[in-house]
């Protein structure tokens, strides 16, 4: 069906004109609520990096705070040196230590008998993570998980042992405390994914509104022609209802051109329609991939993503990429589709963006089974990637763009989403440009 036809008159109905203003001013609203989302996000997204980074440090001191005490001893057990940790373990001087022996340390006749069975057979060899119970200053037996290695003579003989343990509560706090640093650092991390996410979709704007224009400029004119119609209708069936002669309402029919109104009504119904789905469409889209994913294990048809994806990113960037694509019909993997739909979304901006300078930019995706996989290329025409900077290529914050063009997250964020899809992605350089290779296993049948 030609729109042409349907298009509103240059005079409209001055409600109907506010309506659609109004109309505009919405979508205007909302993109630029849009747009400060984005603001908020890439706040959000330097905060979240110094988190991260707090997080780290935090790891460190945990792990320099925890000392171990130290006993070194004789062949006949007798203590020789201890460290300050052990002094404030056991509550004694040093003096009060050196010259006992080592088992007196050791909290009642059973444990002191364990560690001497156990000295005497494993003395040579030495211990590893042996739990036994120590004296602590306050009297009472402390779990502490001991580790022993002989100490030689220049010459190769024995001459003692060198005892080092660790208070098991210590270490249990130490493994809680790195146990929720790793869950801070995987919230950190799918924070960064959906800040980096977010970042993508702003990307798209520009491609939204162009994508919106259409249908909903489509549905505001036929809903201008819908309601012309519908005055005639009413001025119609006014007259029949007032009873008036057949002869003025033939006229009367022929002049409000009621029959070529009935003929437009069907279409015009199913062009709104059209319109309204590809709207709620055009919007599932976006919804579908600024969400969270939640079921992330499910089959999908990865050339559908990548359809999708191209046209998200050519849309955005008014066409001025060229892509060529060589895919097959269907390629069924597993994962999310969302996520999946991000790394591609990336790597066609990244190909925008190499081959920005070039009189012809272009890009040519092409995909092919490889044993129980499937290799999907991405080739562009750019300068390629130097050398030196292949190595650093998927390293977090790692970018070659000005300051304020680029996070240095896309890349890394997308290395982490398929090596999640037990997948891989590659890149290297061509004669007249750069590849990208991903690689994910296929759905098995």
């Amino acid at each position: 069906m030609s729109t042409s036809r349907h298009l509103p008159p240059p005079i409209l109905a001055e409600g109907l004109q506010s309506l659609g203003e109004d109309a505009w001013i919405e979508v205007i609203k909302k993109m630029d609520e849009v747009y400060n989302d984005l603001l908020q996000y890439e706040v959000a997204l330097e905060e979240k990096n110094a988190a991260l980074e707090e997080s780290q440090q935090f790891v460190f001191s945990v792990l320099a705070s925890m000392s171990d005490i130290l006993v070194v001893c004789d062949r006949d057990g007798r203590i020789e040196t201890v460290n300050h940790a052990l002094v404030t373990f056991a509550d004694k001087p040093e003096s009060a230590l050196i010259g006992t022996q080592l088992f007196d340390l050791f909290a009642d006749a059973a444990a002191r008998a364990s560690a001497e069975r156990l000295f005497a057979s494993h003395g040579l060899k030495g211990l590893a993570d042996c739990e036994l119970a120590l004296r602590g200053g306050d009297g009472g037996a402390v779990p502490v998980s001991l580790n022993c290695t002989p100490r030689f003579s220049h010459q190769g003989v024995q001459v003692g042992m060198v005892i080092t343990g660790r208070p098991v509560g210590e270490l249990r706090r130490a493994y809680q405390a790195l146990r929720e640093a790793h869950e801070d650092l995987k919230r950190t991390q799918q924070q960064l994914l959906h800040a980096e996410k977010m970042a993508s979709l702003g990307r798209l704007v520009a491609g939204v509104a162009h994508e919106l224009n259409n249908p909903i400029s489509f549905v505001l004119g036929n809903a201008h022609a819908l309601h012309r119609y519908a005055q005639r209708l009413k001025t119609y069936l006014a007259a029949i209802h007032a009873g008036k002669p057949k002869a003025e309402l033939t006229e009367m029919r022929r002049e409000l051109r009621i029959d070529r109104l009935l003929e437009d009504l069907p279409p015009l119904i199913e062009g709104t329609v059209e319109g309204a789905e590809r709207t709620r469409d055009i919007v599932d889209s976006l919804k579908r991939f600024s969400a969270v994913d939640r079921n992330e294990m499910q089959p999908f048809n990865l050339i559908q993503v990548i359809e999708q994806a191209v046209h998200w990113v050519t849309k955005a960037v008014a066409d001025k990429l060229k892509v060529e694509t060589q895919l097959p019909e269907g390629v069924n993997v597993l994962g999310s589709a969302g996520q999946m739909q991000q790394v591609i979304m990336n790597l066609v901006q990244n190909a925008c963006d190499a081959t920005a300078e070039e009189e012809r930019p272009r890009l040519t995706i092409s995909a092919r089974q490889v044993g129980d996989s499937v290799e999907v290329s991405f080739c562009d025409n750019g300068p390629g990637i130097p050398e030196e900077n292949l190595a650093h290529l998927f390293e977090p914050f790692f970018t070659t763009k000005a300051v304020g063009k680029g996070t240095g997250l896309g890349l890394a964020i997308s290395y982490g989403i398929v090596e999640r899809h037990g997948g891989s992605l590659a890149a290297s350089n061509v004669a007249d440009g750069a590849v990208f290779t991903l690689r994910l296993p296929l759905v098995r049948k």
